[in-house]
């Protein structure tokens, strides 16, 4: 079995340090690129509680609309049907805050790509200067 030269050794560094360089630029094109996803990802999740926020309020108006004109008849359908919209806004609005609360949770929003590659790089490291 042959010896590698010696003298080879400053090359072998450099190229070892060139492709180390690489790697990490590589990486942090990576995490800057699920970084952006992840913001894309919180504003649709701060829209959908903004629409949320707007049809509660209708909602709350809707069932404010809705007790007056129950309490200002005899009869039950006007104040019925208010009482049926209002109540399914209401059940809209819960549904859009609970989709955009997930999309806002810090598990969502952690660059899990990014951090398996950079364990696999540093394993795959690490294995390399063990030969």
């Amino acid at each position: 079995m042959s010896h590698p030269d010696p003298r080879q050794a400053p090359t072998l560094l450099v190229d070892v340090l060139r492709n180390f360089t690489s790697l990490m630029q590589t990486e942090m094109r990576l995490a800057k690129a699920e970084i952006s996803d992840n913001i894309s990802r919180a504003a649709v999740g701060v829209g959908l509680i903004i629409g949320a926020v707007i049809l509660a309020l209708t909602g709350l108006n809707v069932l404010a609309g809705a007790l007056v004109s129950y309490l200002a008849t005899t009869g039950l359908s006007a104040g019925t049907s208010a009482l049926l919209v209002g109540g399914g806004v209401l059940l809209i609005a819960v549904v859009l805050v609970l989709v955009g609360k997930s999309r806002l949770s810090a598990k969502a929003m952690e660059p899990s790509h990014t951090l398996n590659n950079l364990q696999r790089d540093a394993a795959a490291v690490k294995g390399a200067t063990n030969v």
